[in-house]
């Protein structure tokens, strides 16, 4: 093939990313072979290496029965650009590894001359940066030390053969195994060993400390649970258990009817002298009603349920010895108690499904509360899952310690509901929830107002909480009050005792990333194992990409926290994984975030143009007005995206020009790796006594950049199991160029410049100094690229949007922009 050809088949190709694989040597291999039936007895026997090579063959079609469909699929296979593998197996006296990955290549998914040459098929092996072993003619050692490699390689939807061939039943043998051999571990990580048609499901009722309904009664909370056949005649297996308030089911109508009104006056706050020991929560201890006496205990559930709302990773463990429970918790469908977004009571909540889990709490086997139950079939080993308010609550779990949680993997995750819902003193909706607030929330995952009988009763309690969370969430001021120091987790990351793995788009702005970042950034002191994962989604799930092997990660990771296997995942897996930014399909691991930087890019400003800090400035103010025509502002209010383009738009006929401040830096003379937190300082007048001002960093330069959610590449192509739950292919894919990207952003209350709970005076036209940090950042800058900052007042998107006539000045002499930065590495 002429390089024109060769070039062009590669752009296709996907880019594998693989981090779970774990290094062994050849007898290791070969002894994990036999484990799992890849190599048997019958094997020593054959005399030469394709024989041994056409036995393995045949066990990679365990849906085969007959040597007739077995020659088929061979002969739909091709061994050279000639030879179908059926002839090839009929002749051959060696095997070569330029045969082996030809037919190697297919068993993965890729197709010949399409995605790879059959003359060069290693060249596809580098390309796709799969790994083989380069021994050009094998013996039996090293064909058992390439097949075992080969198993464990990703293939063209994103799954090892082991799993390919899991799909097709190749695992379904072991299920009558003796339990003594459950779990199965290949290359350190669980196989489907476990038969789902055969799950046991159980509903039990979990007594929590709580009666937040003030019932008299402790409060019961039902609990969903999927376990293995096997846990029945007695083998003990960890739980994954994720505690989703949304479990049983939402009331959109109620959430809808409490939104907010955002299009509001921002107002002068009365000046305080709060310091944080003035409204710093303390914990108080209420009385609580007596537990529900035990008189009788059994070991079966007397309830049972049908389909769970599921996360697909949860579905692909339960084929793999795993059990799996949900919680929906408080104020829910079948539980006791009020919905109260964040509190203690929430997290006393979801810790108590652990406890119960671990032997320190009661449950029951109905509502009733009279007949206890254990949950004897588990190993009383606990790891918790989820995205968003789900990963939440796995946070604000593992601050209290509770025992028997080994670790949590949180996605999206809030650290502190202020970073959530405020801003340095202002209301800040998540992206695309403009007017939602802690009550909001409330009332939408209070779903046992969606059961009448129970609403009923209830409904009036429930009415009141509401309107606490209301009064209490202080939308007045939108300062930092003793109500969201009570939901701040990060007062207690020194009580963490579970390892980490905490995952993060760069691009949430439901979940902004300084929760994540808050959260690793305290970690850093805490003895615990912790890896990060940051990708360039917005608020998403990244268990199914094609170029990430995150589902094999997470196997690793669990198959060591949960089982105890020394599978090395503690050193194995980067401590912070980061997706560029720049090219599809490339993952990069570090050390660190920014904590180990030692270089920043300081930037002051000159006219609207960002110079090096150390660059001579002119001395004079820039000035712009919030206030739009009326006719704009609704325009912009009804089209949020037109409202940002215009709002990063040079052009002088923008409507947006006079209404912002945009500067720019010089062209970036070489690649630079952005990291951590933009820091701002600067000096600022207002015409009232009070303002707001809102700020975009933004990366100037016409590029193709990545899709913000993933694309859809197959729908139901990732098989879970064999003969269970499928999961659509998906991948981040390079959009048409454009000519910007915002970055990240950052918003400022000018009366609480200091501290979210301190609010100061301010008079017109007066300047005073602010500084901030803007939303934390993993960002890379081309080279050729500028960076933008823009300052506003109005964020369309989250702020109010009072239209007020507000004109703000800025001293271009003091605004100062300051970045750390990494080395970058090699792609």
């Amino acid at each position: 093939m002429n390089n024109k050809n060769t070039y062009q088949m590669k752009d296709k190709l996907m880019k594998n990313n693989q981090f779970a694989i774990v290094p062994t040597d050849s007898e290791a291999a070969i002894a994990e072979l036999q484990k799992i039936h890849f190599i048997t007895a019958e094997m020593t026997d054959l005399k030469t290496v394709p024989a041994v090579y056409q036995a393995l063959l045949a066990k990679s079609f365990p849906e085969v029965r007959s040597t007739a469909g077995l020659k088929y699929k061979f002969a739909n296979i091709m061994a050279t650009r000639q030879q179908t593998l059926d002839v090839w197996l009929a002749q051959a006296k060696l095997v070569n590894n330029q045969v082996f990955y030809n037919v190697g290549l297919q068993l993965l998914g890729f197709l010949p001359g399409k995605d790879f040459d059959l003359t060069d098929p290693l060249l596809a092996m580098r390309d796709i940066h799969l790994p083989m072993v380069g021994d050009t003619a094998f013996d039996r050692e090293s064909l058992y030390y390439a097949w075992y490699l080969l198993l464990n390689t990703r293939g063209s939807q994103g799954q090892t053969l082991i799993e390919l061939l899991t799909a097709k039943g190749f695992f379904a043998p072991f299920y009558q195994t003796d339990n003594a051999q459950k779990p199965l571990f290949f290359n350190g990580k669980a196989q489907a060993v476990f038969d789902t048609d055969d799950l046991i499901r159980d509903v039990v009722y979990v007594e929590a400390p709580l009666d937040t309904d003030n019932d008299g009664h402790r409060d019961l909370l039902k609990v969903e649970i999927l376990r293995p056949a096997e846990t029945a005649t007695g083998l003990k297996v960890p739980v994954l258990y994720t505690a989703s308030p949304y479990n049983q089911g939402i009331d959109d109508r109620a959430g809808e009817a409490q939104m907010h009104n955002v299009d509001v006056p921002l107002t002068a706050k009365t000046p305080d002298e709060n310091t944080y020991a003035d409204i710093e929560y303390h914990a108080t201890t209420p009385a609580l009603p007596a537990p529900r006496p035990v008189e009788k205990t059994t070991a079966d559930a007397e309830e049972t349920f049908g389909r769970e709302r599921s996360y697909t990773l949860n579905d692909y463990f339960l084929a793999r010895g795993f059990a799996v429970v949900y919680a929906a918790g408080i104020g829910s469908v079948d539980s006791d108690g009020l919905a109260p977004t964040g509190d203690t009571a929430e997290t006393a909540s979801t810790i108590a499904i652990i406890e119960w889990l671990t032997g320190k709490r009661n449950a029951f086997t109905t509502r009733d509360g009279d007949v206890a139950i254990k949950a004897w079939w588990t190993n009383g080993n606990v790891a918790m899952t989820g995205r968003s308010y789900l990963g939440t609550l796995a946070t604000a779990a593992a601050t209290t310690g509770v025992a028997g949680l080994k670790t949590i993997i949180s996605e999206a995750a809030i650290s502190s509901w202020y970073d959530y819902y405020r801003d340095n003193g202002l209301v800040v909706a998540p992206d695309t929830f403009q007017g939602e607030d802690t009550d909001v929330l409330a009332a939408e995952v209070f779903s046992r107002s969606l059961k009448a009988g129970d609403a009923h009763r209830i409904q009036g309690k429930f009415d009141a909480k509401l309107a606490e969370l209301t009064r209490d969430q202080d939308r007045t001021t939108g300062n930092y009050n003793q109500f969201w120091d009570e939901r701040n987790y990060l007062k207690n990351v020194d009580k963490i005792t579970a390892d980490i793995v905490m995952v993060h788009g760069l691009n949430d702005w439901n979940v902004k990333p300084r929760n994540v970042a808050n959260l690793w950034d305290k970690l850093q002191a805490v003895p615990v194992t912790k890896k990060l994962i940051l990708h360039q989604g917005q608020h998403i799930y990244i268990n199914n990409l094609q170029s990430l092997d995150f589902t094999d990660m997470m196997n690793l990771w669990l198959s060591h926290e949960l089982y105890g296997l020394d599978n090395h995942a503690e050193t194995l897996l980067p401590n912070v994984l980061v997706q560029d930014n720049t090219a599809a399909e490339t993952w990069q691991a570090h050390d660190n975030w920014w904590q180990d930087t030692t270089k920043t890019l300081d930037f002051k400003v000159q006219y609207k143009e960002l110079v090096p800090a150390d660059h001579p400035v002119d001395q004079r103010a820039a000035h712009f007005t919030d206030k739009l025509p009326e006719k704009l502002f609704n325009h912009y209010k009804n089209d949020l995206n037109a409202w940002q383009t215009d709002l990063l738009t040079e052009d002088k006929t923008n409507p947006l020009y006079d209404h912002r401040l945009l500067f720019k830096s010089w062209q970036a003379p070489a690649d630079q790796l952005l990291v951590g937190r933009p820091h701002i300082n600067g000096s600022v007048a207002v015409n009232q006594h009070f303002g707001m001002l809102s700020f975009m960093l933004i990366d100037f330069g016409q590029a193709q950049r990545l899709t913000v959610s993933p694309q859809m590449i197959a729908p139901k192509a990732l098989d879970l199991g064999y003969h269970w739950r499928e999961d659509d292919l998906k991948d981040f894919k390079l959009a048409p160029a454009t000519p910007f990207k915002m970055i990240t952003k950052g918003h400022l209350n000018l009366q609480n410049r200091h501290e979210p709970w301190h609010a100061e005076a301010i008079q017109p036209n007066q300047f005073y100094d602010f500084s901030i940090d803007l939303q934390p950042i993993f960002h890379h800058l081309l080279a050729g690229h500028q960076l933008g900052l823009v300052i506003y007042a109005t964020d369309m998107k989250m702020t109010v949007r009072g239209n007020q006539d507000l004109q703000y000045s800025l001293n271009l002499n003091d605004i100062r922009l300051s970045i750390p930065l990494k080395t970058l590495t090699a792609r």
